[in-house]
């Protein structure tokens, strides 16, 4: 960890280092892992996409898939991941890796390891088995020496961050298996509860003054006191439940910190990597870092019936990424380990612009966007999950792609400046939860994240000024961004006005219009807009944008090193709309519920563009470049302005990629 909570390189400690993502959640699905020969491609292809790190996802169910006996992984299977690797560690990828993904584990004999199950997460908190069973998964996977290395795992460099396990939250954990007609709350956690709850109270006397809804039957003495029935029925129970969650998780987080430690491992620790809530954010207080997941538009499977909300993204003020950001806690490194605006919102070009740029704002150490394997070598795979663009994979959909290249050049690069001021979130602790089990930080704090770096920080009982204290339902917002600008820590023209839904960062580069469904960006090396309409033009400074005939994200990006756009002789134009598969089909015409994902190829829905470069004149020319990065012949050239109609389909094929060059 180098300096102010960052992660950063060993030989520069002082300089926060991005890391830029690969998702790589394979499945027999998706293919597997690749043979030695594919490995090597695939490595120095990610490296040239600009990823400094691969995240392993579901390894034990991939070593243990078709396996009938405890931790007896498959070989072909072990050796491809080891031989991985390698080959990212070459290109100078670093991994980051899951310790437990599937609640199957290293257990033998299931056929849906891929799928929750109930028990599996839940009993590592209170099984000296399943404690027992994570440990030995962890010297089965990273203490064994991986031969293409020289080194094992645990001790390799590469190693840059363990998750402990994944989104193994306990009321997570409960929401998953919630089925009708069952409490919600797994009868395993009835003991270890009453054990808590007599430590707090000491007697059932005691708790029936404290809980209203006490049943005579219940009793601490025999516990017999149950979790509440009904996760949505608020109370002093559940404030009580939250508590008892918080003090095991930390104890658990504790013990498995420990353990890893007792195997080698020196680099960064984290675990419950989901569900931001006043109770999981007390839970992660003590972690080394936090690491966290969030979606725009989930979706719940492949099934026919499926469905998504088709919401945009900026309607919502970047709900998905306030999510993330309140979560963070201030001095220690922020990973969002997943993230998508899910296939097949129409709205997921913003996902781009939208995630990447407010990471960047937000100084985050690490941006992933999930899928199996965020690149393709080939089109056409007979495997299931590579027959069509599916949810939770974007390595087929151009979109998604396209929003992947922009994020390499807003994030990685350092295109988009981080925010010059950081507005605590002050927690005080225990007493800071509520009788919802759900409650979590208000939308008008977490706006904020829109203006300036949020996170939370310990209040040691104080209140502070320039701050969110306790308790929130006391803090104006639109006050604390009155008293920002009163102190100089934004600018008195910042534009930021919540009840009309405008948000501005405090550097001036990102502008959000929620009724318009826009967000602009304006930096030295990249202009960007993503946008529902336009029904007026877009001024992004050196570019103007007009008479788009749909929705879309544009983005134009130096490419040679200068130090401007308007210096620029070499520049990445990208216009992305919408993608669907041949024969793709919906139960609904608002095109929520799934029937048929259809098949390859995929078809790009045509767009048209006006485009101009202000005071830019000479010669110049603009060429497509296709989806396997080849440079077309030009579809204009001229000796004049800079300014031309663009449409993505071109002579040489459908494209979201140009290339504009000046003499």
């Amino acid at each position: 960890m180098g300096a102010n909570g960052h992660l950063a390189r060993a030989s520069t400690p002082d300089k926060p280092a991005r890391l830029f993502c690969a998702s790589l959640g394979w499945s027999p699905a998706s293919g597997g892992f690749p043979d030695h020969a594919e490995a090597d491609i695939y490595a120095e292809q990610l490296a040239m996409r600009g990823y400094n790190i691969a995240r392993f996802y579901f390894l034990d169910a991939s070593l243990m898939n078709g396996r009938n006996r405890d931790f007896d992984f498959d070989p072909d299977v072990l050796d491809r991941i080891r031989y991985l690797m390698a080959a990212l560690k070459k290109n100078g990828i670093s991994w980051m890796v899951d310790g437990l993904t599937s609640w199957r584990g290293g257990y033998g004999g299931y056929d849906d390891r891929w799928d929750p199950s109930e028990g599996g997460k839940l009993a590592l908190y209170f099984d000296d088995r399943a404690f027992a069973h994570w440990k030995r998964l962890q010297q089965e996977i990273l203490t064994k020496v991986n031969p293409y290395t020289g080194v094992a795992p645990i001790r390799d460099e590469a190693l840059a961050v363990v998750i402990l396990a994944n989104e193994n939250g306990i009321e997570f954990d409960s929401v998953l298996n919630e089925k009708p007609g069952k409490p919600n709350y797994s009868d395993m956690l009835r003991r270890p509860f009453n054990a808590w709850l007599r430590a707090k109270y000491g007697s059932t006397q005691k708790l029936r003054a404290a809980w209203p809804d006490l049943k005579a039957n219940e009793r601490l003495e025999n516990a017999s006191v149950y979790p509440p029935a009904n996760r949505y029925d608020d109370g002093p129970r559940h404030r009580d439940l939250q508590a008892f969650f918080v003090e095991t998780e930390r104890k658990s987080a504790e013990k498995l910190t420990r353990a890893i430690r007792d195997l080698g491992y020196r680099g960064i620790v984290s675990t419950y990597n989901n569900w931001a809530t006043i109770q999981t954010s007390l839970s992660r207080a003590g972690l080394q870092a936090v690491t966290m997941n969030t979606y725009q538009d989930w979706v719940s499977g492949y099934d026919p019936g499926s469905k998504i909300e088709n919401k945009s993204s900026i309607g919502d003020a970047g709900a998905y990424m306030r999510y993330a950001a309140a979560a963070r806690w201030l001095g220690k490194p922020f990973v969002l380990s997943e993230y998508d605006h899910l296939f097949w919102s129409r709205y997921r070009y913003e996902a781009g612009l939208m995630m990447p740029a407010y990471a960047a704002l937000q100084g985050w150490d690490m941006l992933c966007r999930h899928g199996h394997g965020p690149i393709a070598l080939q089109y056409g795979e007979p495997y299931p999950h590579k027959r069509a663009m599916l949810p939770y994979a974007i390595a087929l959909d151009p979109v998604a792609r396209a929003g992947e290249t922009l994020a390499a050049l807003l994030y990685r690069r350092g295109d988009v400046a981080s925010s010059p001021n950081t507005i605590p979130l002050l927690v005080r602790g225990e007493e800071d939860l509520t009788e919802d089990v759900q409650a979590a930080e208000p939308d008008a704090l977490t706006e904020l994240s829109l203006v300036s770096r949020i996170g939370l920080e310990r209040s040691d009982g104080l209140r502070r000024p320039l701050a969110a204290n306790q308790p929130r339902g006391e803090v104006d917002a639109v006050k604390l961004l009155a008293a920002l600008k009163e102190a100089g820590s934004l600018p008195r023209n910042n534009r930021t006005d919540p009840g009309k839904g405008i948000f501005e960062s405090d550097t001036g580069e990102l502008l959000l219009d929620r009724q318009k469904l826009r967000l602009t960006l304006s930096t030295a090396h990249t202009e960007a807009a993503a946008f529902a309409s336009l029904e007026d033009p877009i001024d992004l400074g050196t570019v103007r944008i007009a008479r788009g005939d749909r929705s879309a994200l544009f983005a134009v990006s130096v490419l040679d090193g200068a130090s401007t756009l308007e210096a620029a002789k070499r520049m990445l134009l990208i216009f992305a709309t919408d993608a669907r598969n041949t024969n793709m089909r919906f139960r609904d015409s608002e095109e929520k519920v799934i029937e048929d994902f259809g098949s390859l190829p995929v078809l790009l829905r045509k767009g048209r563009l006006s485009v101009e470069f202000k005071n830019r004149s000479g010669r110049w020319r603009l060429s497509p470049v296709g989806l396997d990065g080849v440079v077309h012949a030009p579809l204009q050239s001229a000796n004049g302005p800079l300014r031309f109609d663009l449409s993505n389909d071109t002579p040489a094929g459908p494209t979201t990629f140009f290339l504009v060059e000046t003499d």
